[in-house]
């Protein structure tokens, strides 16, 4: 499914998104080397046992772009000129190896763009669950989206 564009989006709407993806200790870890993190609450099974979670737990920043990775078929693919920014990034609850990780996004706002009449801003929210429906990350983010019939 191709994304949408500005002006197919409006305030209020909520998108389900159809892929779930599972957390594998593969995923985890290679992030964790890639960006050279060494947190052993990710990457030290000894450690994090004698934790409050009782085991490794997934890097935050990882599950941040899987959200976003995840609402990319049906909400952004090929509309969108650049992420703005993200505000009010929260993670309630631990994300563990094995988890499976679902997306619903809302458009809270949006508006034109002051300089560029082919985009407009859009600001979403995403809210990310785990196979038990129990939250796990919720974000906001400002997006440039193409307006339809705009090039890129």
């Amino acid at each position: 499914m191709a994304g949408k564009f500005y002006d197919d989006l409006a305030p209020g709407m909520k998108i389900k998104h159809s892929l779930g993806r599972t957390i594998t200790e593969m995923d985890n870890i290679l992030f964790c080397s890639l960006t050279l993190n060494t947190q052993p609450l990710h990457i030290n099974e000894d450690f994090a046992s004698k934790s409050q979670f009782g085991q490794r737990i997934v890097n935050g920043i990882f599950t941040m772009g899987l959200v976003v990775g995840i609402t990319v078929p049906e909400l952004t693919e090929g509309t969108i000129v650049a992420n703005l920014g993200y505000e009010r990034v929260v993670h309630p609850n631990p994300v563990f190896h094995g988890d499976t990780i679902y997306v619903e996004s809302e458009v809270l706002d949006k508006r034109e763009s002051k300089s560029r009449p082919d985009v407009g801003i859009v600001k979403l929210k995403h809210v990310a669950t785990n196979q038990n429906d129990v939250v796990v990350c919720e974000m906001e983010r400002s997006v440039m989206f193409l307006k339809e019939g705009a090039g890129q």
